[in-house]
């Protein structure tokens, strides 16, 4: 612990490589376990099983036309100048059933999704056909199967219809409700708590005044963690005081907690010492700008072997808004069975203006986009939050990298989605 207490006040002494962090929450986001939810529910989901059909659909032959049921042997050799007449022995509609057997010579009114009774094999359109009476004048031969759907033309028994680790669609869960499975097994959401804390910090809602700040950070990570498959399980605003947050951290149940405040080296920033007191405090201080005093570590779960992640995002909203988004969310992605990538639609433009870069650290870049150019809009600026409503996009440069030139090519990930 004296390591992390030495850089109180002091700067950090070293920076763990974006890149190493990202490993870091690759190896320690294991995907959790399922859980069995209503089919009717679980739109939006990742599913964990495979689904194998148990049973036909349609698991009997019906109509695919308004018509009539027949037997089409018995229309051979009808024309326009041989006409066959049918006599019309009832109707069915969808839900029904005609129990007696309809004969050679006769024919069933059906509609669209009935039943075909026993002696018919196919369906002849009403519109080639003209009642009269109660009989039904047939001028072209009707092949057999016209117009029926067949046993399993949907979906046959035994069919491997979805695997596991899809994200469950609207038509998904329609096809799981075809089958007739009423519960299904999905991966259980990743549960996620929000201590935000500073004694400058007003709750949302509330209004400024004197030298308070409204909390903005909850408010804007609450519908990314929703984004990113997580359910929010708690949000709880908290005064810089050691002891009360110990108590959040060694209290919580949740899977993943962030701590937005108090992560840095300042005489009230207790996040990194009490993590590394109560757990393992595996990254402090990355070189990215904004979002320099980002922290990741373990604290021990209350089961065996699950061990609740921790991450420290700093309280200025920008530095929080990437260093959530480039790292937690990853983190829940992982978790809960998604793509570790980002929800952004990406994009390649020519860049209005040139982007510096200092070499050994990692920029978050806002940019608009104009007729296809993006024009610089801020790196730096970690509290002014007005730059990211302003930005259509943004990019991050390479630890590597010393910036780009006006009219380089660049990849960007829109913030619309």
């Amino acid at each position: 612990m004296k390591s992390i207490a030495d850089i109180r006040m002091r700067g950090f002494l070293k920076r763990t490589p974006v890149k190493t962090l990202l490993k870091l929450i690759k190896e320690h986001s294991q995907l959790l376990s399922s859980e069995e939810i209503l089919t009717v529910e679980a739109s939006g989901r990742i599913l964990a099983q495979e689904i194998i059909s148990p049973v036909n659909v349609p698991n009997f032959e019906r109509s695919a036309m308004d018509g009539y049921a027949i037997d089409a042997e018995s229309t051979f050799g009808a024309t326009s100048y041989n006409p066959l007449m049918f006599r019309v022995v009832g109707q069915i509609t969808p839900g029904q059933t005609f129990d007696a057997e309809v004969q050679s010579g006769e024919a069933l009114s059906i509609m669209t999704g009935g039943p075909l009774p026993k002696g018919t094999n196919a369906v002849l359109i009403a519109e080639n056909a003209e009642l009269v009476c109660n009989q039904i004048q047939v001028l072209d031969a009707v092949s057999p199967g016209k117009h029926v759907g067949q046993i399993g033309e949907d979906i046959k028994k035994n069919q491997s219809l979805l695997k596991s680790g899809r994200t469950l669609r609207p038509q998904d869960i329609g096809v799981l409700s075809s089958i007739g499975l009423k519960n299904v097994k999905v991966i259980r959401k990743p549960e996620v708590e929000l201590l935000i804390t500073g004694n400058e910090l007003l709750k949302p809602g509330e209004q400024a005044g004197g030298v308070k700040i409204i909390d903005s950070n909850s408010v804007m990570l609450s519908p990314l963690i929703k984004r990113d498959g997580g359910l929010l399980t708690a949000v709880h605003h908290l005064p810089d005081e050691r002891d009360l947050l110990q108590q959040h951290l060694s209290e919580s149940t949740a899977d993943l907690i962030c701590v937005t405040g108090g992560t840095s080296v300042g005489i009230e920033d207790y996040g990194p010492i009490l993590l590394d007191e109560l757990g393992e405090l595996l990254v402090h201080g990355i070189p990215m700008r904004p979002a320099a005093p980002t922290g990741f570590g373990l604290i021990p779960g209350k089961s065996a072997g699950a061990a609740k992640k921790v991450f420290l995002l700093p309280g200025n909203p920008v530095s929080c808004l990437s260093a959530y988004d480039y790292f937690v969310g990853r983190s829940l992605r992982l978790m809960g069975g998604r793509s570790a990538d980002w929800p952004y639609r990406t994009k390649l433009v020519k860049l209005a203006t040139k982007i510096s870069s200092q070499i050994g650290r990692t920029e978050y870049v806002r940019l608009r986009i104009e007729n296809e150019r993006a024009y610089f809009i801020a790196a730096g600026g970690a509290s002014i939050l007005s730059t990211t409503t302003q930005a259509d996009a943004f990019m991050l440069t390479e630890e590597e990298s010393e910036g780009f030139a006006e009219g380089d090519e660049v990849l960007v990930w829109l913030y619309d989605e």
